[in-house]
């Protein structure tokens, strides 16, 4: 058995919308929707490695009728962060959706409100975003919310500063680099429509050149330094 430890490697999977759309689709959002074929293959990559992380964004009806039957069926567990705004409408998770994926021991997280950018938020809007959401979500669960997914990769330092006085106890992003066992920041790989098996696999689950995991890491650093 694989013993991980704070400092292991970590690689986050993110997963948008999977099959055919079940609502009208924002501007160039179609390009995180992937097959369902395409969705089974790279989870059959990831299934007994322990440093792969499964994560679902944006709250699509997918993430039910598709997800979880194919994590349930490998024995994969994911995190799931909602928009909450999204609950229940076409398309998209409702509530008893949202309380089966808790119910088989998924993590529920939080997306936002309205999928907006989170940083320099006026402070009502901060509320909504950062607060009310969350409250939203935890209350058709029935348990605490306390990590979150930032929308469309977009931070800085003063958001995490709030986050963190908000006690979430994990921020992730969409930066395609590897993370760390337990660190509070969490980059993840964002699986795009032109993916495949075989490039998740290069990009994602085999290291990265020198070159360009230093390129990430500088670039990760100065988004949290603005």
């Amino acid at each position: 058995m694989e013993v991980r430890t704070k400092d292991s490697a970590v690689r986050g999977i993110l997963f948008h919308g999977i099959g055919t759309p079940g609502r009208v689709l924002a501007p160039r959002e179609e390009r995180y929707w992937i097959t369902v074929g395409a969705f089974h293959e790279i989870l059959d990559l990831v299934v007994g490695r322990q440093d792969v992380r499964i994560t679902f964004d944006d709250a699509n009806a997918s993430d039910l009728d598709i997800g979880l039957p194919a994590l349930l069926e490998r024995g994969l567990v994911g995190s799931f962060f909602v928009l909450a705004g999204r609950i229940g409408t076409p398309g998209s998770l409702d509530a008893d959706g949202l309380c089966e994926l808790a119910r088989h021991g998924m993590t529920i997280g939080t997306h936002g409100m309205d999928h907006r950018p989170w940083r320099r938020l006026l402070p009502l809007d901060r509320e909504r975003e950062l607060i009310v959401a969350r409250g939203r979500i935890a209350e058709l669960i029935g348990r605490p919310v306390d990590e979150a997914a930032v929308p469309l990769g977009l931070y800085d330092r003063r958001l995490l500063a709030d986050l963190e006085r908000l006690r979430y106890t994990a921020v992730h992003t969409s930066e395609r680099m590897v993370g760390k066992e337990g660190a509070w920041l969490q980059p993840r790989f964002s699986v795009l429509a032109n993916d495949t098996a075989e490039s998740v696999q290069r990009d994602a689950l085999s290291d990265p050149p020198t070159s360009r995991r230093a390129w990430l890491v500088a670039k990760s650093s100065l988004k949290r330094l603005r």
